[in-house]
């Protein structure tokens, strides 16, 4: 098992999300990892930096413009936060929900670069556009701008407490998968993240006029507890994967993501693959832990497989558990959205015995626990 095309993808300057980075936030991180970038890599760096800092003095005047109105804006709506591990179906999802005009979202432009999307995305908006594939590489879902993104990217670009940090700089890959669950953190990186990502949900509140929001982060599965002291009526959709299926789809994902967003050589193959399974067995344990904690009626759990199968009769479901308003006036906008939506590409897997046990030993407790 290796990475796709790792030698070809070291030209790529674009695709990663270190443009969007706030420029102190990016030379904190690269302060963090001692300014270690591998040569190869060097035209990424330069090309993200650049970009960085060219929007810097727009993210300056756009604090000075909002930050006022920002503060003052209050999410009178509790957050419906969409979480499940990675390659779960939560992109799905998100994008069905999002046809439903009573609910807010982060878009891609947003996420990626949430320092200036109040009052500079005629400038900024196009670069992205030009930035992002038409397709996902690892799954060819549509991409576009305007389209619903998760809100990690957002978190990222204006602090150091991101998953996504150890794709960018994956010789300290372990270092950041520490920020999903916050288990072994200081207080004050919790205070301090809580901070971000409530400035991050006031802001966008602000540009959708005081919507509920429906957000997309997978890092949130590890941090119910601290989203529930932030939020105590959030609402929480689970989405839930046959973790052997879910092996197979997340070492394609990172085979193919991790080239694209590095600026250091990424670790062997194998480290990787450790890596993301001690993680999922962090955070579905945190999850499973910590659900307990949620007021009745405000956790949905969906099966990937009855969603992908049945996605109208799910969301159906979705709004009656979770007692959301407005499923009737959205059924025709989801109909439409499903409609494109009727043949899902499934790739299919060889696994052997090996494989096999060591997922077993692994995520045996997840097989047992969701019915698989």
């Amino acid at each position: 098992m290796e990475y796709d095309n790792l030698k070809e993808r070291v030209l790529y300057v674009k695709n990663t999300p270190l443009p969007g980075y706030t420029f102190p936030n990016f030379l904190y991180l690269l302060a963090q990892n001692k300014f270690k970038i591998d040569a190869q890599y060097i035209p990424r760096m330069i090309y993200s930096l650049t970009l960085s800092t060219v929007m810097l003095p727009f993210c300056i005047k756009e604090r000075i413009q909002f930050d006022t109105r920002i503060e003052q804006t209050e999410i009178t709506h509790p957050p419906l936060f969409i979480i499940g591990h990675w390659r779960s179906g939560t992109t799905y999802l998100h994008n069905v929900l999002s046809q439903d005009n009573n609910l807010g979202y982060l878009t891609t432009f947003q996420a990626y670069l949430p320092g200036v999307f109040l009052g500079s995305e005629k400038i900024f908006k196009p670069l992205v556009s030009s930035s992002i594939p038409k397709k996902r590489p690892m799954d060819d879902v549509p991409m576009n701008a305007d389209y619903p993104q998760e809100d990690q990217y957002a978190i990222g670009a204006f602090c150091p407490y991101s998953y996504y940090h150890g794709w960018c700089f994956p010789k300290n890959m372990e270092f950041y998968n520490n920020y999903v669950c916050m288990d072994d953190v200081p207080k004050e990186t919790i205070t301090d993240w809580k901070r971000y990502y409530l400035y991050i949900l006031k802001k966008i509140t602000l540009y959708r006029k005081g919507k509920q929001l429906v957000l997309k982060n997978q890092d949130n599965t590890g941090k119910i507890k601290i989203l529930l002291e932030m939020f105590p009526d959030a609402k929480f959709i689970f989405l839930y994967r046959n973790p052997y299926d879910l092996y197979f789809s997340m070492m394609k994902f990172m085979r193919i993501a991790v080239p694209l967003f590095c600026i250091q050589k990424p670790p062997r193959i194998e480290d990787v693959e450790e890596s993301m399974m001690n993680l999922y067995t962090r955070i579905i344990q945190k999850y499973i832990t910590e659900r307990e904690l949620i007021p009745k009626g405000n956790l949905v759990q969906v099966r990937y497989e009855d969603f992908t199968t049945q996605p109208f009769q799910e969301i159906k479901n979705i709004y009656e558990t979770l007692q959301l308003e407005g499923f009737r006036d959205a059924t025709p906008a989801f109909d439409i959205y499903l409609r494109t939506q009727l043949v899902i590409k499934k790739d299919q897997y060889t696994m052997n015995d090996g494989l096999k046990q060591r997922i077993e030993k692994k995520w045996g407790f997840a097989i047992k626990e969701f019915g698989y």
